[in-house]
Formats: structure tokens, C-alpha cells, sequence
């Protein structure tokens, strides 16, 4: 296991401890109302994380996750997720769930590397040379979602519902050089795609 892998992956479980051994009266928020774990999708390999359910209606969500993407994969690779996406249509199925369409959100990205750094370094490049960081991406996404009820199936776990999602993003690099080079990219180059599973509490 390397020293990255060892230190972030241990940072993402320090948060998540604290979230759930804290003091429910003093610090309630700090709960996450889900887990997510998640497939590609910009964010990692694999990617494992915390939701928060905002707003009064519940259709916006905070997620935190850790993604690693191994060796064989491209990587060896460390990213750190924070998200944020809203469910504006919902479709219930009758007593057992509901379907969310489409739900727009945005995400940001930091990749930790030893290759990778906020900046380009000002040593080698002009000032502006190059716009974009090296390892903090923006990303747009929209997702759509099937969300069961699980208080019937899965009686005495606490679990209340299950939910699959497939997530389409891109980033603010893809999608500039997709306007650059209309002629020879299309949106499936540019858009990346991720599978995941939020289990709520």
C-alpha cells in the first residue's frame, strides 16, 4: 500500500468516524444521511463517500467522496470529491419508489499525485500559459436515479431507501478543447460516465 493511498484513505475515515461518534444533540448535521459508493466516473476506479440531504423538499444533496484509481488503471491515482446535485422531477412508483430524470449538478475534483500540483509551475511557464490547475477540476453533471424503499425488504438494518445512478460529466478542460475542435470531437469524447449505489439512512 503506498504512502498516498495510506494517508488520504486514512483522512476519509478520520471525517467519517467523526460524523458518526460526535455528540448527536451537539453536532447532528455532521451525520451523513447516506453512503455512495460509486464506478469511474471522473472520481476514481472506484469511489466511496458520505451524502447530506438539503433543502426542506430533500431534492439536494452534498456528497464527499475518496476515489483511487490502481496502477494497472492509469493512476496510481488519489481524488477527493465534493458534489452537489438537485432532483427538480420526480416520478413516484407507486408505494415501492420513485424515478429522478434528470438531475443537473456540478462537482470539483482534486487529484493528488506527486506529478500533480494546484498550478503549473511558474519556473517553467509564463504566468497564464496555461489556464487550467493541474490536479483541481470542475465538472458539470446530470444524473438520473432509481430510488427503492427498503423498510420492507430490509426490515431491522436501518436502511430506508436503495438507489442506482448512472452520472454523465465533463470538466471545464474536455469541454473548451470539445468547442475548439467541434469538427473532430464529439460529446461522447468528452463526457464520462459513472455508476453508483446511495444507500440511505
Amino acid at each position: 500500500m503506498s504512502v498516498y493511498f495510506s494517508r488520504y484513505f486514512l483522512i476519509v475515515l478520520f471525517f467519517l468516524g467523526l460524523s458518526v461518534n460526535v455528540p448527536a444533540q451537539g453536532v447532528k448535521f455532521l451525520i451523513p444521511d447516506a453512503a455512495i459508493v460509486q464506478f469511474a466516473g471522473s472520481i476514481g476506479y472506484f469511489s466511496a463517500g458520505a451524502g447530506y440531504d438539503i433543502f426542506k423538499n430533500k431534492r439536494g444533496n452534498i456528497d464527499f467522496n475518496y476515489g483511487y484509481v490502481p496502477k494497472s488503471k492509469g493512476g496510481e491515482l488519489h481524488i477527493l470529491t465534493a458534489k452537489f446535485a438537485y432532483r427538480p422531477f420526480q416520478i413516484r412508483l407507486k408505494d415501492w419508489g420513485k424515478f429522478y430524470p434528470f438531475n443537473p449538478g456540478v462537482f470539483f475534483t482534486y487529484t493528488f499525485h506527486k506529478d500533480l500540483s494546484w498550478r503549473f509551475n511558474p519556473d517553467l511557464y509564463p504566468d497564464n500559459y496555461y489556464y487550467w490547475s493541474e490536479a483541481f477540476r470542475p465538472h458539470i453533471s446530470f444524473t438520473n436515479e432509481l430510488e427503492l424503499k427498503a423498510d420492507k425488504l430490509l426490515k431491522g438494518t436501518g436502511i430506508k431507501t436503495l438507489s442506482v445512478y448512472s452520472e454523465f460529466n465533463s470538466n471545464d478542460y474536455y469541454l473548451v478543447n470539445y468547442f475548439q475542435n467541434m469538427s473532430e470531437l464529439t460529446l461522447s469524447d468528452v463526457f464520462q460516465l459513472g455508476i453508483g449505489l446511495r444507500v440511505k439512512f
